[in-house]
């Protein structure tokens, strides 16, 4: 039973990361059409017939979410008694540079999680994020300001990051909230044993997310197939790192009917990885 979501509501971005694998799928990231209210009433049909308690869903994807805030705003009002209730739990993944106070109002007053993408220190973010890293910074000074207290974060673990371990670990403890590290991969990316490697000595003094069957991208074990979906290019895939590869169906298909027939493999590695090998 599908229990979590992503949706990607646009393939754009205002940067231009090195490491960003979506770089590498490009003849599959199309700007197709998506209903994203008939995602949205499945969705809601879903939480209803199964009556769920809750169902994790987040505005992220192949691209920046804000670009499209207009957008982004109906699609969180259309579900707002859902947020309300809880029954949805709903998030979005940021560079931050759009941000502003009146977004950030709106995302506070309708439960919105907002994470922020930021690297670690400054020469390591402005490396591969595009030298953005002071204005990041001010933005999650900003949210701090609306809501009180530290955004989420993430931050992405190549090479750098594990040559500059302690360096980051320090970085992060300041804000004493939540992070997300996630692997790099592509033809950057390191190996999991390194990645592993470097959260356990960031778990010693970080709050980080691992998760359990979500994705080994983040440190947890690979969900691909079980109790979650990515929607994008009008499609909805087994994950969104697998959206060139042959396992997906339309983006209208209710819940209840997605099915992979993914055949059972060693769950600490990454769905696409083992295909790979």
């Amino acid at each position: 039973m599908v229990k979590r979501a992503c949706i990607s509501i646009n393939n754009r971005c205002n940067l231009n990361c090195k490491y960003c694998h979506f770089h590498y799928k490009q003849e599959y990231i199309q700007e197709n059409e998506m209903d994203v209210f008939k995602i949205l009433d499945n969705i809601i049909s879903h939480i209803d017939e199964h009556k769920l308690e809750l169902f994790k869903l987040g505005f992220v994807g192949n691209g920046e979410p804000l670009i499209d805030y207009p957008k982004l705003k109906e699609y969180i009002l259309y579900i707002s008694e859902y947020l309300k209730t809880g029954k949805i739990a709903a998030y979005t993944i940021t560079n931050g540079l759009l941000i502003d106070r009146e977004k950030l109002d709106f995302f506070k007053r309708n439960n919105i999680n907002v994470g922020f993408s930021i690297d670690g220190i400054q020469p390591i973010h402005d490396m591969y994020r595009c030298n953005t890293h002071a204005k990041v910074m001010d933005k999650i000074k900003l949210f701090k300001e609306v809501f009180g207290k530290y955004p989420s974060m993430n931050c992405t673990v190549g090479k750098e990051v594990i040559k500059n371990a302690e360096e980051t670990i320090a970085f992060f403890q300041q804000f004493e909230n939540r992070i997300t590290f996630s692997r790099m991969i592509g033809e950057n990316g390191i190996s999991l044993q390194d990645f592993h490697g470097f959260l356990k000595r960031a778990m010693e003094t970080l709050n980080v997310r691992t998760g359990g069957y979500d994705c080994t991208m983040y440190g947890g074990l690979c969900g691909a197939g079980m109790d979650n979906v990515f929607y994008a290019n009008g499609s909805v895939y087994i994950c969104g790192n697998c959206i060139d590869l042959p396992y997906f169906m339309s983006s209208d298909t209710a819940l209840d009917n997605v099915s992979f027939d993914v055949k059972e493999f060693d769950r600490h590695c990454c769905f696409k990885e083992v295909l790979a090998n």
